[in-house]
């Protein structure tokens, strides 16, 4: 019963061993790829490594255990439209979109952020401002809901400064302020000479100044900006520290220093114009020759102002197609503020004309747009709404499942308990029914042994008898002492039901040597024990040898002729005890009865029964004549 209890146990162990090891595999896979991945996210890209690094996040998109993990394919999108969104590249959107799609179901917030970062930077380079500051927005409350602590310093500052940005723009200057002031707390966190340490200062002064703030609330920021450009020249464009002078003179109404940071700034736009021409830097220095002019209408200096209207002027004619609508209403108002001061005032009428309807067209181009955004933000919202549904609806689910399957559990381990209890009790009930059969065999073995020693003590008296009677008083005193002896050890024997073999020896000894004086030395005998054993330590049933020694001295030796001899050999193997008896034999003895009957034999072959099925008795016919009787006894060491 031990031995069923122990293999359904070990069975279960090791389908519970080999369930469990089924998830720490798919685990470990999952952890090698994350760890590659995160090394792949530390390369810097450059031009030189770029397409390599393109093809190495393609694999993993393409990696089949990457796209059984939501996030993580997520993640690899996310990065697939960073790099093509660095190249300008439409395939930006397309990765950003999917990246979206997979992270929304999900708990995530460290790659939702990021996520919704990246959508909003690919609406804002489509110029769907509204829908960027949307995602800009949602990105920014994770950060600022304290959900993504592993996110890294630069990606939180650079989440925030997006956000702000965005508010900014539209007005809410609430929000933009909030955000960058959550901005400024990280620049500690981030490696010198980072561009958001300089970024955060810039946009905080553009706000001050747009909130139209005194020039006090500025300087601080200033004073910040002017240590930074200091300390890392190289690192940090000077342009945007002219143009925070400019916003902090403006606000002081120094017109002088606001024309001289303002003329420096123009200086590094056109440097930067004649070494790389781009649309931002052409509207860029388009700005400054305006800004310039403006300040010398202020001065009343038409010559200066006739100067840089013509600079503009010459830089739109060479990228006509480049100059956005917004900064042809700047130089329209500039070049109107030049005629007025020159005194022309029926063509600066005519310029703010123009200047009427060009903003009239920008304003139902924005209202269209601003429309349509809205009407995509609406859509986004319904489906934003949606998938909150659809989420509260899984975790429902789940939790049902869960919940479900906690009942099952529970069933499961009722059922198992319920086994378990019914097999313990059977268990018992065999074992109570063992003990009690045992007690049963150890009280048919006393009772039997009590069976047995009548029979002898009546043949020890008889051969007493007969030394009285023949007058041999020496024989018959030192024949009472041997059997005081014996009688001694079978009484303190039978009182057990296991003794040592070497008290059982000793008894088999004394009787030995009482039956050779009762016969008067007509055979002899041997007693060999087992070699190399302790006998004290071996343990089996009392007198269960001696009834088989006696019926080989009355039934297997001449006693006439006096030359019979018994052996009586022991030897152990494992935990039986083997006992081989031998005699020289007797010819009429052979003849009449070769198994020896006798009350003791059949007594003898009663309790070895009791023994079990490794108990045995084996009687044969030596080649000498004799006679072998072997013994198989279960014993036990004590």
């Amino acid at each position: 019963m031990k031995q069923i209890l122990r293999i359904s146990l070990f069975g279960l162990m090791i389908s519970w061993t080999l369930a469990c090891h089924k998830k720490p595999l798919a685990s470990l896979q999952n952890n090698l790829i994350t760890e590659k991945i995160k090394k792949l996210e530390k390369v810097a890209v450059s031009p030189a490594n770029g397409d390599s690094v393109v093809r190495e996040w393609r694999k993993f998109d393409e990696n089949p255990l990457v796209k059984k993990d939501a996030v993580l394919s997520a993640n690899v999108k996310y990065n697939l439209a960073r790099l093509y969104g660095m190249r300008g590249q439409d395939s930006a959107r397309f990765f950003v979109e999917k990246a979206l799609d997979l992270i929304e179901p999900t708990g995530n917030q460290k790659y939702k952020a990021l996520i919704y970062n990246g959508v909003g930077n690919v609406r804002s380079m489509e110029a769907k401002l509204r829908e960027a500051s949307y995602y800009y927005n949602k990105a920014a409350a994770i950060v600022l809901s304290d959900a993504t602590a592993d996110l890294s310093p630069e990606a939180r500052s650079a989440i925030l400064l997006s956000a702000a940005q965005s508010n900014r723009s539209f007005f809410q200057y609430h929000l933009a302020e909030k955000m960058n002031r959550a901005a400024l707390r990280l620049t500690d966190s981030l490696p010198q000479g980072h561009i958001n340490r300089q970024r955060v200062l810039v946009q905080t002064i553009q706000l001050l100044n747009l909130q139209q703030k005194p020039a006090d609330s500025i300087a601080p920021y200033l004073r910040r900006l002017e240590v930074l450009q200091a300390r890392h020249p190289d690192q940090y464009d000077i342009s945007y520290l002219y143009e925070s002078k400019m916003k902090y003179f403006e606000a002081e109404k120094r017109n002088d220093s606001l024309l001289h940071y303002q003329l420096l700034k123009t200086e590094v736009d056109e440097a930067t114009y004649d070494t790389r021409a781009s649309s931002v830097n052409i509207n860029n220095l388009l700005v400054d020759y305006c800004n310039v002019a403006t300040i010398y209408v202020a001065f009343k200096q038409p010559v200066k102002t006739a100067q840089f209207i013509y600079k503009a002027k010459r830089l739109k004619e060479h990228h006509p197609n480049l100059i956005l609508d917004d900064d042809e209403v700047v130089y329209q108002k500039s070049l109107a503020d030049l005629y007025r001061l020159q005194g022309r005032n029926k063509e600066a009428t005519e310029v703010l004309k123009n200047v009427v309807k060009l903003q009239e067209n920008l304003y139902q181009a924005a209202h269209t747009q601003a429309l349509a955004e809205m009407n995509a933000l609406y859509q986004l919202q319904v489906k934003d709404r949606s998938i909150h549904t659809l989420n509260e609806s899984i975790k429902i689910n789940q939790l049902q499942l869960q919940q479900n399957r906690l009942w099952l559990v529970v069933a499961v381990l009722s059922v198992v308990l319920l086994g378990v209890t019914l097999l313990f009790l059977y268990y018992n009930f065999r074992q109570r029914r063992a003990r009690q059969e045992k007690e049963k065999v150890l009280l048919h073995q006393q009772l039997l042994r009590t069976q047995m020693e009548p029979h002898f003590i009546f043949n020890t008296l008889s051969a007493v008898q007969s030394f009285v009677r023949l007058d041999k008083k020496d024989k018959a005193i030192k024949y009472l002492n041997r059997f005081s002896r014996l009688l001694r050890n079978s009484l303190e024997l039978s009182r057990e039901s296991l003794v040592p073999l070497d008290d059982e020896i000793d008894a088999l000894e004394n009787y030995l040597c009482l039956q050779q004086m009762r016969f008067e030395e007509a055979f002899t005998y041997h007693i060999l024990q087992p070699e190399g054993e302790d006998p004290g330590a071996v343990m089996l049933p009392p007198m269960l040898i001696q009834p088989y020694v006696e019926n080989a001295i009355l039934h297997g030796i001449e006693l006439d002729s006096g030359n019979g001899n018994i052996d009586v050999c022991f030897d152990l193997e494992k935990d039986v005890l083997q006992v081989t008896i031998t005699d020289t034999g007797n010819a009429q003895g052979h003849q009449s009865d070769t198994t020896h009957r006798s009350l003791s034999g059949t007594i003898s072959r009663e309790r070895m029964d009791l023994l079990g099925k490794k108990a045995g008795v084996s009687i044969t016919r030596g080649t000498d004549g004799g006679t072998i009787v072997i013994l198989q006894i279960p014993i036990v060491y004590g």
